[in-house]
């Protein structure tokens, strides 16, 4: 009997990390920011799952949107100082306009569909402080990936792919892709830009087109 629930408790186990691996089909994957399945260089600032039962006390965290977030929980780096353009910006506390370099997310997906897959992410933004993040790939961080940036639909989840320019802050679009050279697993990941950031979902999808 021992020998048994050993092997349920070992098969449980396993299906709960296939559970947040995720696969490609036609040129899409859609994958929950809860689901990932690492977290690091979060020394400084933190990724925080936040839920109907969340009950942190950071800095900047006023209020709970799991209601309206895809399977009712979202991700939230913490804590968040700079939630005003007047607050102070100290680079590598609560900004990073380096990818790669704070706050990591990392996901496991496998692709069949080789080619660029646009990225897509929903995000829930209040202001002009918590609108920025970074993505890379199998530990690499491309100028592709980096300073994604949303503008507008403030104060909902808004799905969004443009990437912030000199030229052009509030983002340039289809200049946020990924290329996936070979088939198999490989590694998605996401990196802080500004604390404060409200993460709920993302896709990769071979075509242009804001996700279902």
């Amino acid at each position: 009997m021992k020998k048994q629930i050993v092997l349920i408790s070992l098969v449980f186990t396993i299906s709960a990390a296939f559970s947040r691996e995720y696969r490609e089909n036609g040129g899409f994957v859609m994958v929950e920011a809860e689901h990932y399945i690492a977290q690091r260089s979060d020394e400084i600032r933190k990724w925080y799952k936040v839920d109907k039962d969340f009950t942190g006390t950071w800095e900047g965290f006023t209020q709970n949107h799991s209601a309206s977030a895809s399977g009712g929980a979202y991700m939230m780096v913490l804590p968040d100082t700079r939630v005003e353009k007047t607050d102070k910006l100290v680079q590598g506390i609560n900004f990073s306009n380096q990818p790669g370099q704070m706050a990591i997310l990392d996901y496991r997906i496998h692709f069949e569909t080789t080619g660029r897959y646009y990225i897509w992410v929903s995000a829930f933004s209040t202001g002009a402080e918590d609108n920025g993040i970074h993505t890379g790939i199998d530990g690499q961080w491309p100028e592709s990936g980096a300073r994604m940036q949303w503008c507008e639909g403030k104060g909902q989840w808004t799905w969004a792919s443009k990437q912030r320019t000199e030229e052009q802050h509030c983002g340039v679009e289809q200049l946020i892709y990924l290329d996936i050279e070979t088939p198999g697993w490989h590694t998605i990941s996401f990196s802080m830009r500004e604390d404060g950031f409200r993460f709920d979902r993302f896709a990769l999808s071979l075509q242009y087109r804001v996700p279902d």
